[in-house]
């Protein structure tokens, strides 16, 4: 029996050079502008909720009519810095998400049909093997060693609930 094969594709040297270009530009126009955080400061900084993106979206709009009430202490130039900038990358990590979901999704169906197919190849071997063809038995011997399972280790009941000395025994 044939197997399905998901998907077929496949990239020539100038596609992926292409691609390779493009991955290139972004990060050579990222350079300098991006920054790595530890896990810790992820976990400090966290990412504000779209609820909590329209407050700062509204709190924008009120601070542009009512200039006069945004605080002496606030860098109104740097709040709409941060903001302009915030919204330029969201825009293309959108972009960046769809593209990262759509290799990702390739790469499971091509994952698929690689393991699928070394598995129907490991059956064949080891069939050939019981069959004593020569050669192949040591391609058998190298590829069981992926499903070598490990001994069950016995399950033990538990202990006994100890015994209440406070229980009257019959005499």
């Amino acid at each position: 029996m044939a197997l399905d094969n998901l998907i077929s594709l496949s990239f020539s040297s100038e596609e992926l050079a292409t691609i390779d270009e493009a991955l290139q530009a972004i990060q050579t126009a990222l350079l300098r502008k991006t920054i790595n955080l530890t896990p810790e400061q992820r976990q400090q900084y966290g990412r504000i909720a779209e609820q909590n993106k329209l407050f700062v979206n509204k709190a924008k709009s009120y601070m542009e009519q009512y200039a006069q009430h945004v605080p002496g202490f606030l860098d109104k130039a740097e709040f709409d810095k941060d903001y302009t900038a915030r919204e330029q990358i969201e825009q293309r990590l959108q972009r960046l998400d769809s593209l990262n979901e759509q290799l990702s999704d390739t790469k499971v169906l091509l994952d698929h049909d690689n393991y699928h197919n070394a598995i129907s190849f490991y059956r064949n071997i080891r069939f050939l093997s019981e069959e004593n063809v020569p050669g192949t038995n040591v391609i058998y011997e190298d590829l069981k060693q992926f499903f070598v399972t490990s001994p069950q280790t016995p399950v033990t009941p538990p202990p006994p609930p100890p015994a209440d000395n406070n229980d009257s025994q019959p005499g």
